[in-house]
C-alpha cells in the first residue's frame, strides 16, 4: 500500500525507465543422478546503464550460465555476455552489442533514501511486448543485513512486491531514477523485498567494466564482539575488542603472526570495539599497504604489522 500521490507521477517514472528493462535468460547446463547433462533456463531482468549495451543485473541471474539471451523492450532479442560480476554485492553487468545507441536509465543517489519514501519496482520477468512489470510501495527499511551465500548483504527493504523473475530489475523513486537493484524476497514473508543501493553499485561499476571483477583488501580473520559476558566465559584478558575466532591459512593475518584466541584492541592507533570496524579500516587500505594491528594475547600487548592482499 502505497501513500496518496498524483498517479501522473508514478505513471511519468515508469514510463521514464520501463524503456531500458530488459529481460535475461539464463541457459545452464545440469546433471542427473545418471551424469546425463540438460539444460535448464532460468530468467530475471536488468536494466541498461549504459547507451553502449552495458546492462546492470543480479550475480545470481547470471552467475554459472553457459548462454544469455537479453529481450528489450521493443522486443528485439540480443545474445548478453559477462562484462563483470561480484558476488559479494550480488551484482553483475553484462554486454549487448547493438547497431544503435540503447536508451540508458538514469542512476539516482541512493544516500538520499529515507524511510517511507515511495519507490517502484520494475522487472521484465517474461520478455513480452507490452510493457514490463510494475509494483509500488515505500521504502520500509534501510541497512537491512541480510546473510547470503557469498557473505552479508547491506540491503534496502521494501514493501514494493518483487515478483518472480523481477532480480535485477530496478527500483526508482518518483523522479524516475534508479535508486536500488532487485535483489531478492523473503519467501516466508508477506510483501517484503529487498534491493542493493545503486550507491553500491556506482562504487564498483567501473571496475566490474574495466576488470570483470572487484579488488577487495583482505586480511583473512574472522572475529567477534568482545563483551563483559564473553571476556567472563571465556576467561579473556580484555572487556572489549574484537576477537579472533579464526585465521585463514596462509592469509596475510597468518603470516603476520595473528593467532586466534589473540583480541583486536587497536588498528593503525584507532580503537576497536567492534568488528565491522575492522572491516572498515581494511576496506580503506590498498592492496599491498600495510596494518598495524594491536592484539591482547593472554594479557601481553603486541604490535604486528599485517600486509593486506587482494581476497581471493
Amino acid at each position: 500500500m502505497i501513500p496518496a500521490v498524483d498517479e501522473n507521477v508514478l505513471v511519468n517514472a515508469v514510463d521514464k525507465v520501463s524503456k531500458s528493462v530488459v529481460n535475461i535468460a539464463s541457459v545452464r547446463m545440469m546433471q542427473d543422478q545418471l551424469f546425463r547433462v540438460f539444460p535448464v533456463e532460468g530468467v530475471g531482468s536488468g536494466v541498461i546503464i549504459d547507451e553502449r549495451g552495458y546492462i546492470l543485473t543480479n550475480n545470481h541471474v547470471i552467475d554459472d550460465a553457459e548462454r544469455l539471451k537479453v529481450t528489450l523492450p521493443d522486443g528485439r532479442v540480443l545474445r548478453g555476455k559477462v562484462a563483470g560480476m561480484d558476488e559479494t554485492t550480488d551484482l553483475a553487468v553484462v554486454k549487448v552489442e547493438s547497431d544503435e545507441p540503447l536508451p540508458a536509465a538514469q542512476l539516482g543517489d541512493s544516500a538520499g533514501l529515507k524511510a517511507g519514501q515511495i519507490v517502484i519496482a520494475i522487472g521484465n520477468p517474461f520478455g513480452l511486448t507490452g510493457g514490463p512489470t510494475v509494483t509500488a510501495g515505500i521504502v520500509s527499511s534501510l541497512n537491512r543485513s541480510i546473510q547470503a551465500r557469498s557473505g552479508v548483504l547491506d540491503l534496502v527493504q521494501t514493501d514494493a512486491a518483487i515478483n518472480p523473475g523481477n532480480s535485477g530489475g530496478p527500483l526508482i523513486n518518483t523522479n524516475g531514477e534508479v535508486v536500488a537493484i532487485n535483489t531478492a524476497n523473503m519467501p516466508y514473508a508477506q510483501g517484503i523485498g529487498f534491493a542493493v543501493l545503486v550507491n553500491t553499485a556506482k562504487e564498483i561499476l567501473k571496475e566490474l567494466v574495466e576488470k570483470g571483477k572487484v579488488s577487495r583488501p583482505w586480511i583473512g580473520i574472522a572475529s567477534v564482539k568482545v563483551t563483559a559476558q564473553v571476556a567472563r566465559y571465556y576467561g579473556l584478558p580484555a572487556r572489549e575488542g574484537a576477537l579472533v575466532a579464526g585465521v585463514e591459512p596462509y592469509s596475510p593475518a597468518d603470516d603476520a603472526g595473528l593467532r586466534r584466541g589473540d583480541v583486536i584492541e587497536e588498528i593503525d592507533g584507532s580503537r576497536v570495539e567492534d568488528p565491522s570496524q575492522i572491516s572498515e579500516r581494511v576496506r580503506k587500505k590498498k592492496v599491498n599497504e600495510k596494518l598495524t594491528v594491536t592484539v591482547n594475547r593472554y594479557g601481553r600487548q603486541l604490535q604486528l604489522g599485517v600486509q593486506v592482499d587482494e581476497r581471493p
